[in-house]
């Protein structure tokens, strides 16, 4: 039986899973999830090259994350004989101590747990799914991983709001966001842009969490996500960046913390502006303006942001594109591109459409890319590296 580390990704109703093989240069076994946890949970599952795993249903109740997770470890290991050695885990927020991945015991937990106000959608899910694994596992080693880490390099003035300076100390400022996926494109950066690697990048992470990092000498410098994951771009069903005033005018008028929380996460975004979809691909097959006005704001802000990134860099080399829809939706890439042509980005149209790597044209004054992510690679790699550190 080969040795395996398992990378997991638990969120409020799903748990995502990927497994790779344990080494010196880990590869991909398979990966699936458990969605549907509380209504209708189903299993799925991918080998690597694409095809699948029988699925599976379960009775809804009671089905938990915990019996997700049990069903998850004992089905990997009775289909690809694999013996689980290590769980890395996909942890939002780290605040400001944890600027690093760190191996998992009861004083962390309970540190990890004073984060939960900043990251309520996100943080208990991600905490549950470890405690699950230590009542299943007790002895397998577990390492979290923080989507806030990569973003610890932001100069003070990058992460700073106009508030008062106790809210600043007591925790109140920019964290930014997606940082595995920032993380695993910065190291992919010198075999895309070569020498261009140490010059001035931003990274669009464009799915249905959407954010941008500006990267220089392959650290954040700045980025759209600020305090929560609601800042910054147009998402799926979360607003992105709103005049605070906003908020008042509707606490003022009936809303509730609930109400607040409901509309921002999951009423906003493409699907309230489009009233129809938070799906891009179902907005762009659609003839409607409504979904017609979705993507144009959704393209409106990452072409400003990318104005704004590019003034925190003092200048733009290159633009990157990754994520769900900058991976797969050439007609957003256009579009973006199109609007920061005034930046010297002069985009390959057949290139754009065959999905890059680049897809602008040779000599433009700033070149564009398309480069897939891989967070759970840069769980694995982690969780290697913490767990043979002791």
């Amino acid at each position: 039986m080969s040795e395996a580390v398992i990378a997991i990704n638990a969120g409020s109703s799903s748990v995502k899973f990927a497994l790779y093989s344990a080494g010196a240069a880990p590869s991909r076994l398979m990966a699936g999830q458990v969605e549907g946890i509380g209504t209708a949970p189903r299993f799925s599952a991918k080998r690597t090259d694409g095809t699948p795993y029988p699925g599976q249903k379960f009775d809804a109740t009671p089905f938990r994350h915990d019996d997700a997770l049990r069903f998850i470890l004992q089905w990997i290991e009775a289909e690809s004989g694999e013996s689980i050695v290590a769980a890395g885990h996909r942890v939002v927020h780290g605040g400001e101590k944890f600027a690093r991945p760190a191996r998992l015991d009861a004083a962390i937990l309970a540190e990890l747990d004073l984060l939960v106000p900043l990251a309520p959608l996100h943080q208990p899910h991600n905490l549950a799914a470890i405690r699950a694994i230590s009542a299943l596992r007790p002895g397998l080693p577990q390492v979290a991983c923080f989507d806030t880490a990569f973003h610890r390099t932001q100069p003070r003035v990058a992460q700073l709001f106009g508030l008062p300076r106790t809210l600043s100390d007591s925790g109140v400022k920019r964290y930014g966001f997606h940082g595995l996926s920032y993380e695993y494109v910065s190291g992919a950066l010198p075999r895309v842009l070569g020498a261009a690697t140490q010059g001035r990048v931003v990274v669009a992470h464009l799915g249905n969490g959407a954010s941008m990092c500006a990267i220089r000498n392959g650290l954040s410098i700045a980025s759209t996500m600020g305090f929560s994951t609601l800042d910054g771009l147009l998402m799926g069903t979360r607003s992105g960046s709103l005049d605070p005033g906003i908020i008042l005018y509707l606490l003022q008028h009936g809303f509730d913390n609930a109400g607040l929380n409901r509309l921002l996460y999951k009423e906003s975004g493409l699907l309230g502006v489009s009233g129809m979809s938070s799906d891009m691909r179902d907005l762009l097959a659609s003839g409607d303006a409504r979904a017609r006005a979705a993507v144009d704001l959704f393209v409106y802000r990452v072409a400003r942001e990318i104005g704004s990134l590019a003034a925190a860099l003092g200048g733009l080399d290159a633009l990157v594109f990754t994520g769900g829809i900058g991976e797969h939706a050439a007609v957003v890439r256009k579009a973006v591109c199109d609007q920061a042509s005034w930046l010297g980005i002069e985009l390959d149209e057949k290139s754009n459409e065959l999905g890059g790597p680049r897809i602008t044209r040779e000599g433009a004054g700033v070149s564009a890319w398309v480069i897939p992510t891989d967070e759970e690679l840069v769980i694995v790699r982690h969780t290697l590296a913490v767990v043979a550190a002791g």
